[in-house]
């Protein structure tokens, strides 16, 4: 796990990711899940706004846990798929 990242809250377990930057006065976070053998998924980056606190906002979240969901869906179809036509990018 590259040292800058950490668990995001809330997805069970350490499946899912998160890197935080900070920038002049801005932070930024990027979310990726681990789930997946032979696969990273990137699910959300975004700039934190809220001055208070470090609780991501629900629509972040919801939108984490519909592009995780997705993430899942299209990794099953890449598993199907015969050995040859698999294409790691």
């Amino acid at each position: 796990m590259p040292q800058d990242a950490k668990v995001h809250r809330g997805f069970g377990g350490a499946s899912v990711l998160e890197i935080i930057s900070n920038f002049d006065t801005d932070t930024f976070r990027a979310v990726y899940s681990v789930e997946f053998e032979e696969a990273i998924y990137v699910l959300h980056y975004f700039q934190k706004k809220s001055k208070r606190g470090n609780e991501t906002p629900q629509q972040d979240k919801d939108m984490i846990e519909r592009r995780l969901k997705a993430a899942g869906e299209e990794h099953s179809k890449w598993q199907k798929q015969p050995e040859k036509k698999k294409k790691k990018s």
